[in-house]
Formats: C-alpha cells, sequence, structure tokens
C-alpha cells in the first residue's frame, strides 16, 4: 500500500537522537497506529512496548533483533518484526524511509 487514506495525522513530530531519528504518527479509523519517519545514519538502540512491524521503504541498515548475535542486513522493501517490550538495534548505513506498524 502506498498510501493512507481516512486517518488522523498528529502534527507534532517523534524527534529521537537529537533530531537524527523523526516520524509523525498517524492512527485509522479502527484506532491502529503506525509512524511514518526518516532515520539518518548512525547508530541507535530502542525500546518497544507494542509488537512493531518495521517496513523499509528506502534506505540500507542492519538491525541486531532481540535474542540474535548476528546483524541482519535490511534494505529498501524488506521488513522485520519486533516483538513487545524488547530492545533493538539498528545501525543506519545511508538515509532510510520508514513505516512502522504497532500490533497489538
Amino acid at each position: 500500500m502506498s498510501k493512507f487514506e481516512n486517518v488522523t495525522i498528529t502534527k507534532a513530530a517523534n524527534i529521537y537522537f537529537y533530531g537524527k531519528v523523526t516520524s509523525r504518527t498517524i492512527e485509522f479509523a479502527d484506532g491502529t497506529k503506525k509512524t511514518l519517519g526518516i532515520m539518518l545514519p548512525g547508530e541507535y538502540e530502542f525500546n518497544t512496548a507494542d509488537k512493531e512491524l518495521m517496513e523499509i521503504l528506502s534506505g540500507d541498515l542492519e538491525v541486531l533483533l532481540p535474542g540474535e548475535n548476528d546483524w541482519r542486513k535490511v534494505v529498501g522493501g524488506e521488513s522485520f518484526t519486533v516483538p513487545a517490550n524488547a530492545t533493538f538495534k539498528l545501525k543506519i548505513k545511508e538515509i532510510t524511509d520508514y513505516c512502522c506498524s504497532f500490533i497489538r
């Protein structure tokens, strides 16, 4: 799906790591939420509350998922899932455009 219709968008940005990671929250009529964002090159660690599906729209990164020892390469057109209440690490190699879906 390349566009979302009939959604509510929160105007204020989510800003992390001194502006190197930003996103905007969109909410659907059924209450589900996603964020659309950009990550600049760097290394980051995130915590989840809900299960997350990270769709990489464009870019190049490596992810270290909970319970894994090896970094996994992910590029535009690929995705990965992070469990709820977990920590994961990212190494962003080039500007990365993403969509994060929160799964309850």
